[in-house]
């Protein structure tokens, strides 16, 4: 049985359902852990009764985050800082610890 889209959209708007096309390139879902990538997307969004949430459709992938972006240029300077040490050991000790700025910290004064 084939549905006209017309008629659903018709019917969405007498239950106060409306939905948006947004052109979109790629959505990033970014977690703790990784990113969910989804590529040739399809977004809508919907507000219901005054609520909006989306609606996206595509071609998912996942990527774990680079140890790298997780420890930034302001957080070598603070370990460095703190533990009196160079950024090039502040920045090792950073990886080490999987960017914990206390570990780290406590990890170089030790030493």
């Amino acid at each position: 049985m084939k549905i006209n889209p017309k008629q659903i959209e018709k019917m969405a708007k007498r239950m106060g359902i409306e939905a948006k096309p947004i052109d979109a390139t790629e959505v990033i879902i970014r977690t703790p852990g990784k990113d969910i990538v989804i590529s040739n997307p399809q977004v809508s969004r919907v507000n219901m009764m005054g609520q909006d949430s989306w609606q996206i459709t595509g071609d998912v992938s996942e990527r774990p985050l680079a140890e790298e972006s997780r420890i930034t240029d302001d957080d070598v300077r603070m370990v460095a800082m703190q533990a009196g040490v160079s950024e090039e050991d502040a920045r090792s000790a950073l990886e080490e610890t999987n960017g914990d700025i206390a570990e780290a910290i406590l990890k170089l004064k030790k030493k």
